[in-house]
């Protein structure tokens, strides 16, 4: 017996390979600064706890596979905060946000086709690439630049007959660059001018500093039918062991 080609080829996540050492590190003294998993610093809300401990139903029963209407009010409530209209029918509930971008991909490809991320990105896109058996296409940006996008023609250069939707995330992870409205606009134009999804990872929504403004791709006009967010309460309210996230489109 064989085990599948993805299986053989999908790669370790290069986020967990260090664990084992540090945990080794830990045992001996050493101090680890963990500089390899996006796990803020901050206490996860106490109404968190006390939800979790004021649950008392006797049997945990399946929920809706497309997740408490509880949860997606709320989530339509947070959007409502950056003026944008959602309805509970646009939200998918997802075991976290990693699962929104897998997800994300399988809507808008089939085997063989491609995305086109710009990178550094967070290395687990790779991993969903091969799992939904299409190539991640890397555009690189440089800290030299300030991890700013490339020209249009440069972009473009890389779309093929094959490609499908552009994967953004802004805040960056890793880079911490917040895309501007020129940048934003680029990838809408590309998007519109050459049929194209965008897949926009908005996780870090609030991790901005010195009075950065982070947009989101669902504020901009003209371009709703070919946007999805991946999003998640994981690093928002410091909640990344809940699993708990959403798939946003219109």
């Amino acid at each position: 017996m064989e085990l599948s080609e993805r299986a053989l080829t999908i790669q370790a996540s290069p986020i967990r390979r260090l664990t084992p050492l540090l945990l080794e590190a830990k045992k001996r003294g050493i101090v680890v600064h963990h500089l390899n998993i996006g796990q803020p610093d901050i206490e996860t809300p106490k109404v968190f706890w006390d939800a979790i401990k004021s649950y008392d139903e006797k049997v945990l029963a399946y929920g809706l596979s497309d997740g408490l209407p509880e949860l997606k009010s709320a989530v339509v409530d947070y959007f409502a905060r950056y003026n944008i209209t959602l309805r509970q029918s646009d939200i998918q509930v997802t075991t976290a946000g990693s699962e929104a971008i897998l997800y994300s991909m399988c809507l808008v490809t089939d085997p063989g086709d491609e995305i086109i991320v710009f990178e550094p990105f967070y290395t687990n896109y790779n991993g969903f690439g091969t799992t939904a058996g299409i190539k991640v296409v890397p555009i690189t940006t440089k800290a030299e630049d300030g991890f700013v996008l490339p020209d249009v023609s440069e972009i473009e250069k890389k779309i093929t007959s094959k490609t499908r939707a552009f994967l953004v995330c802004s805040p960056n992870n890793p880079t911490g660059h917040i895309l501007t409205p020129d940048e934003m606009d680029k990838i809408a134009y590309l998007a519109k001018k050459h049929d194209l999804f965008i897949l926009s990872d908005e996780v870090y929504r609030e991790f901005t500093y010195e009075g950065e403004k982070s947009t989101s791709f669902l504020e901009i006009k003209g371009i709703e039918d070919r946007v999805i967010v991946g999003d998640s309460i994981s690093k928002r309210f410091s909640a990344c062991g809940a699993r708990v996230g959403f798939i946003i489109s219109k």
